[in-house]
């Protein structure tokens, strides 16, 4: 084979050129990163607003007015023959239009949007479908316009994650990059959603990329302050809870105790949130199971029509509802009403197929819960507790982080929401005391956990990080029972009294001594990082682990017990990223067969293995003597599925196999195959 074989193709379109030109500049170099969060920061604006409009319209289409709940058994101004009875007909209606629409185009858009952000991000590299972003709109102003009790934030977070993945893919992003571009896309939504540009920020690292690097940060931030901007252009820079107090304070620093209080409850309010919403999911699957999905939302419409009936007040996203609340308006039954309502309603919305979010919901109970609180206790204790309006904002950052787990986030989101930055202390109290509770007591958020249903644990530990996650304990192998009940005693003075047993007594008992070393503590509880580390020093063959005490041996530890444990925990990775492909997915009628396609394929070529058997031509020769196809290159050789080497001085033995890189149809010159050697 003359030289080295390169690999060639046709010329290109122009359109192509410009698509290959742009995917280098922007995926190569910071620039182009920050070139593409500033462009998908205004895009995700622009959806944010579009869809807040989308979803007034919706509402008023339906009830003739932008937001409705508020008003209690009100009528509906374009279907005033029907009173109040409208409610029950309208969810129907809306399922009818919106469940069909998820079940053919985008079966990713049903409930509350942010999960499948996380896995297309966590799994699957960060693709997520293009019509995913005008599915999601539609059903989500749908559903909310006829009455949903969910939020917008979820369907903006996939409008803008999903707009976000489309661009980075047609530019060709690598998957590092395509990650980060997505969490942009998360950012610039919910801030301009919330005019909350830190709370857009913390939203896509804390929730959606889940790692910390210096280009995602400096990228996330231009598109949550890009989002941010284009809001304010169009809805004004006032913040988005215009109505509540904006000077709250702390003025007695006995509140803390109280505010301490109200954080463990808000936790637990949290936890209930998120359990009796998958509780009902798990209830309504049961009950409609081997039915139609695309009916579910009409029938289950009629479910949430009853209990609009009962309680208006949870028609739609319910933010009118939530300031007159916190303004004092209502009394504490009815306020506690509205609390458990809330729960039911949202729960409900999203177990019979509707699309929405849960961090209005979350917000909402929240205020709800802080409301009643500060009320009772501003009743017994007098106006020295501070305002109940007050516990009102603290509760709503306190629950969200509950339930989402993240705390930052919800530390952000109340602050800027309210514009209450003087109250940022109880905030931050409250929210990482609740967020603590949720962890303690249950795994996963509300949104980790629906995808924990589907068998995907994204918070598992990395293989990339595997030696920091993973313990002594993991990969120790136990010493037996008999070395196990020795006591040790390390103290100097059991040393001087001890007689040093000499090699010529070792060598009559057992062999020649060859080494003798100081061996180094290590314990169960310590990380495998910690320990190759002691055994690179000092224990090539081993090092014992001992009992918190000292005074027991426990197990013996070699760097083959942690390579076991590495392969083992590879090949669990691999096992969940399969199952996270899978359930990515939604689109396929045969997603198996999409779980390990590339996604940025080498157009043209083909990879070719070729196994030497005992009638090869090629047997005994070595690779440069082969007349290989015109532009096909030899990658490796490799025999029992172990990478021999790929040396042209390489001979071809009965079993090994040739793997080629080969232009698509590539075929051998009309002449013999064998063909001396070229140097």
């Amino acid at each position: 084979m003359a030289g080295e074989p390169e690999l060639s193709t046709q010329s290109s379109p122009s359109h192509r050129w410009v698509t290959q030109t742009a995917s280098a500049w922007l995926g190569g170099n910071r620039l182009g990163l920050a070139v593409m969060a500033l462009v998908v920061g205004a895009g995700a604006g622009l959806g944010a607003a579009l869809f807040r409009e989308m979803v007034f319209g919706a509402t008023w289409l339906v009830t003739g007015h932008d937001q409705f709940g508020q008003q209690g058994h009100a009528a509906s101004a374009h279907l005033p023959g029907l009173g109040i009875w409208f409610v029950l007909v309208v969810p129907v209606l809306g399922g009818l239009l919106y469940g069909p629409l998820i079940y053919r185009f985008a079966r990713e858009a049903r409930g509350h949007g942010v999960p499948e952000v996380m896995l297309a991000v966590a799994e699957n590299g960060g693709r997520i479908r293009p019509q995913v972003t005008i599915v999601k709109a539609l059903a989500s102003a749908i559903t909310i316009g006829v009455g949903g009790s969910v939020g917008r934030e979820g369907p903006i977070v996939q409008i803008g994650s999903a707009l976000a993945s489309t661009l980075g893919q047609l530019v060709r992003m690598s998957e590092s990059r395509l990650r980060i571009i997505v969490a942009c896309g998360a950012a610039g939504g919910i801030a301009a959603t919330f005019n909350a540009p830190l709370t857009g920020l913390f939203f896509g690292f804390e929730i959606v990329l889940r790692e910390f690097s210096l280009d995602a940060l400096v990228a996330t931030s231009l598109a949550a302050v890009t989002g941010d901007l284009v809001s304010r252009a169009i809805f004004g820079s006032a913040p988005f809870f215009a109505q509540i107090p904006h000077g709250l304070s702390v003025t007695h620093d006995a509140t803390y105790l109280l505010v301490v209080v109200l954080a463990v409850a808000a936790g637990l309010i949290g936890i209930g949130f998120k359990t009796f919403l998958y509780w009902l999911e798990d209830f309504v699957d049961e009950l409609w199971k081997g039915r139609p999905e695309w009916a579910r939302p009409a029938v289950g419409g009629v479910a949430l029509g009853v209990l609009l009936l009962a309680v208006p007040q949870m028609y739609g996203v319910g933010y009118p509802v939530m300031n007159n609340v916190i303004g004092g308006h209502v009394v504490v039954g009815l306020i506690i009403l509205f609390l458990i309502s809330k729960v039911l309603a949202t729960s409900l919305t999203l177990s019979i197929g509707g699309s929405g979010g849960v961090f209005a919901p979350s917000l909402f109970i929240g205020a709800m819960a802080g409301m009643a609180f500060g009320t009772l206790v501003h009743g017994l204790l007098g106006s020295a507790v501070g305002p109940p309006a007050l516990y009102a904002v603290v509760a709503m950052g306190g629950v969200f982080a509950a339930a989402a787990q993240a705390p930052l986030t919800a530390i952000a989101s109340v602050a800027e929401m309210t514009g209450n930055f003087g109250i940022t202390l109880p905030i931050m109290l409250t929210c990482g005391i609740a967020a603590s509770v949720s962890k303690h007591i249950s795994y996963g958020s509300v949104y980790t956990t629906k995808l924990l249903r589907r068998g995907i644990d994204i918070e598992r530990p990395k293989t990339t990080n595997v030696l920091q996650t993973l313990t002594v304990a993991d990969a120790m192998q136990p010493v037996s029972r008999s070395a196990a009940t020795v006591r040790l005693d390390s103290s100097q003075d059991a040393e001087s009294d001890r007689p040093r047993v000499t090699d010529e007594q070792w060598e009559r008992l057992a062999g020649t001594v060859t080494n003798t070393r100081q061996p180094q503590e290590l314990f169960s509880d310590e990380t495998l990082e910690h320990a190759l580390r002691q055994l690179a020093l000092y224990g090539p063959s081993g090092l014992p682990v001992l009992s918190d005490d000292r005074e027991h041996v426990q197990g013996w530890i070699t760097r083959q017990n942690i390579l076991d444990v590495l392969t083992h925990t590879v090949q669990s990775s691999e096992q969940s990223i399969d199952r996270g492909a899978l359930a990515a997915d939604f689109g396929a009628d045969d997603p198996s067969q999409l779980a390990h396609r590339s996604s940025t394929p080498l157009t043209g070529y083909e990879i070719v293995e070729i196994t030497v058997g005992a009638n090869s031509p090629a047997l005994g020769r070595r690779v440069e003597e082969i007349c290989w196809p015109p532009g096909c290159l030899v990658v490796t050789v490799t025999e029992r599925d172990a990478r021999v080497t790929s040396s042209n001085d390489t001979i071809l033995r009965e079993g090994k196999r040739v793997l080629l890189l080969a232009p698509v149809g590539a075929r051998p010159l009309p002449r013999d195959p064998i063909s001396g050697p070229t140097r």
